[in-house]
């Protein structure tokens, strides 16, 4: 067995303490369940201080509300059983739905919300006129758990969260240069697709892990504004990126030899910029770069063949990927100057793109919603109609593991796997509760049995390796510790209580096998038609920033990417083109911003939008007609805008144009000037 190391040490350690700790102090004020105290400390436990705080915020908030619901339901039907367990189920699947929409840590409230409900409120059915003193004792010894561990983990020896963001932040920067110099040098070392989208991943990972930094120990906290705006810009590279790479590609293929040797000594140029050293400035040798392409770029014309607009569409997006390499470059900067204290006002009211512009799948949250009210539902039957007195551990339970991995395309796995290590440690649960405790009458002595187990955990926990058998493990052990009154607890409680607990696992696995198991590509392909149909209502008229618009799809890329790997030998997926949805995309909200200054072109634009709608609407399905149509559509636009005002919006308009029929039809006979 791999020999622990000093950071895992170190988290073991400080978990103990901060359990042993909220144990004490329970004891001491005259908690009722002091346990739950230390299986909240563990629970909190990161072995960074950021996530601690941030999961300890908001598990605070969540057992608090979930508190208050269940001291207004419980005495309103505590004479209907049936009725509660209505309620109580409802109010689940309520939580965990809203939490799902949600897929920052900021979900982890409403989640916490809906099972802690079931935690307070099933154990108390039988005391419906004591509920709020059992709430009121359940929120104390949870928050007492969670402040344990926030101190222990902030103050003690302290792992700030901030560099390993950082860290994450500028591997994703270099994996998008290496992408920029591929994508500009022909014989350059290609990516596959996979590895240009397991960066959208990352980008997006990115911007989850942020929401932690607020709750930081280190300088960091104060620059997430700025990080935020890195990731924002490095999400608008992922198209931009990948449009220039493909309209390169588009001039070797129609062997416009002249034209690519024309470029290739800008694009050696811009890959050299990229390459300089991050504390270098940048706005300088890219004002020169941008007189450069302006020099290159065709002017628009009527006479304007398919290899200038080709061009014309490639310049456009140079410019781009310069300003965003100088903004990528400024704000990371900018970082680096608020770790030392220093961080420019300005970048600390930068706008962003809130996380709610990720994307959200109500259906699938809908669905595992209805699934953990069935579990819930299941259960509470069982009990009521067995009229087992230890039967409320099964809904509870049942609530519990559906919320837990109702992230998952297919949970059951993760529910057996949790149910399997749950039942390994119901031999050490009944070796402390039965045996050892009953023996125990100091702390001390208490402190001193737990330890071993405790500790070797906790290292367990600290490996990512291991923490998936090692958590459901401890959770066992700690809950049956927490459930049960270890003053009078004998083997006939013991028994009922631990297989009360497994039926709500087993009751799980089963509901969510039947109601909410499906595969990788079954949620690829609803990731696919949430995007088409985005696409669909951008070409009815429906307004979004570039920026909104490009986080959002790239999230999508990214969620993509690791079901598309399992789901290979699915052709129509391998097929999918997520990337090449998003470039499409993004220039119809570039159309959409510069529509109004067109002049007499604009009136070519409603309707091409109105066959873009018509196209994605249809998708997967493939209507050739309908595709006639949007080629000739899209063909009549451009010569509409060659005709009309020279100026930024035409220039901008025709690259959008060119790069939507080179994506939507790639196969398609060049752009005519004419109509024959």
């Amino acid at each position: 067995m791999k020999l622990a190391s000093r950071t895992e040490l170190l988290f073991s350690v400080k978990s103990f303490a901060a359990a042993m700790l909220a144990v004490y102090i329970s004891m001491r004020i005259g908690l009722p369940r002091p346990f739950w105290a230390m299986m909240t400390a563990y629970i909190v436990s990161a072995p960074f201080a950021g996530p601690t705080r941030s999961k300890g915020f908001y598990r605070a908030g969540g057992t608090l509300l979930g508190a208050i619901a269940v001291t207004f339901l419980v005495p309103q039907l505590g004479n209907s059983p049936e009725l509660l367990s209505l309620a109580l189920a409802l109010w689940i699947g309520g939580c965990l739905y809203f939490s799902l929409l949600d897929r920052t840590p900021r979900s982890y409230l409403l989640m916490l919300a809906g099972y802690t409900a079931g935690l307070v409120a099933f154990p108390a059915v039988n005391e419906p006129g004591a509920i709020f003193d059992i709430a009121l004792a359940r929120v104390e010894e949870i928050v007492l758990g969670i402040t344990c561990a926030t101190v222990i983990h902030s103050l003690v020896l302290p792992q700030s969260f901030g560099p390993v963001l950082l860290a994450r932040l500028d591997h994703a920067v270099q994996d998008a240069h290496h992408w920029i110099r591929d994508a500009l040098n022909p014989a350059g070392d290609k990516r596959s697709a996979s590895e240009r989208r397991k960066l959208a991943g990352d980008i997006t990972e990115l911007r989850v892990m942020s929401t932690h930094l607020p709750f930081d120990t280190s300088h960091v906290r104060w620059t997430g504004k700025a990080v935020n705006a890195l990731q924002e810009r490095l999400a608008q590279l992922v198209p931009v990126v990948s449009g220039i790479e493909d309209r390169l590609t588009a001039l070797r293929e129609m062997g416009a030899t002249a034209s690519s040797e024309r470029w290739s000594a800008l694009l050696h140029d811009v890959t050299a910029l990229v390459n300089t050293p991050k504390d270098a400035v940048l706005d300088a040798p890219a004002a020169l770069l941008h007189a450069r392409i302006d020099a290159l770029a065709p002017q628009a014309s009527r006479g304007l063949g398919w290899s200038g607009l080709i061009e014309l569409n490639l310049a456009a997006r140079l410019r781009r990927l310069l300003d965003l390499c100088v903004e990528t470059r400024t704000l990371r900067r900018h970082i680096d100057s608020g770790v030392h204290g220093k961080l420019p006002d300005a970048v600390r009211r930068l706008p962003g793109v809130p996380p709610s512009t990720l994307h959200q799948d109500r259906g699938m949250a809908l669905l595992s919603a209805f699934a953990a009210i069935v579990a819930t539902l299941a259960c509470c039957a069982f009990w009521i109609l067995s009229g087992w007195p230890s039967g409320a551990a099964a809904p509870m339970m049942a609530a519990v593991l559906c919320c837990f991995f109702s992230t998952q395309d297919d949970p059951v796995p993760f529910i057996k796997g949790f149910l399997v290590y749950t039942v390994y440690s119901i031999p050490v649960s009944a070796l402390y509760i039965l045996c050892i405790l009953p023996a125990i009458h100091s702390f001390e002595m208490l402190t001193l049995v737990c330890a071993p187990t405790f500790l070797l955990v906790g290292v367990w926990i600290a490996r990512p390796s291991t923490f998936g058998r090692a958590m459901p493990w401890l959770f066992g052990l700690c809950g049956t510790l927490a459930l049960l009154d270890t003053h009078n607890v004998d083997i006939v409680s013991f028994t009922n209580g631990t297989l009360a607990q497994v039926l709500g696992l087993v009751a799980a696995a089963v509901t969510t096998s039947v109601l909410r198991r499906v595969g990788a590509g079954w949620t690829a392909r609803r990731l696919l038609k949430a995007g088409w149909s985005e696409l669909a209502r951008l070409g009815s008229g429906e307004r979004v920033t570039s920026a909104e618009f490009s986080a959002r799809m790239v999230d999508r890329v990214g969620l993509l990417t690791p079901r598309l790997a399992q789901a290979e030998a699915q052709a129509d997926l391998q097929a999918a083109d997520a990337l090449r949805d998003l470039r499409i995309g993004l220039n119809m909200t570039l159309l959409q911003e510069v529509r109004s200054q067109l002049g007499r072109g604009e009136a070519a634009i409603k309707p091409l939008m109105t066959q873009l709608s018509r196209h994605f609407a249809l998708r997967p399905r493939v209507d050739r007609d309908c595709e006639s149509r949007l080629l000739g559509t899209l063909d009549n636009a451009l010569r509409a805008i060659l005709a009309g005002t020279r100026d930024s919006a035409q220039n901008e308009a025709l690259a959008a144009l060119t790069g939507m029929r080179r994506d939507l039809f790639p196969q398609a006979a060049p752009y005519e000037k004419e109509i024959r």
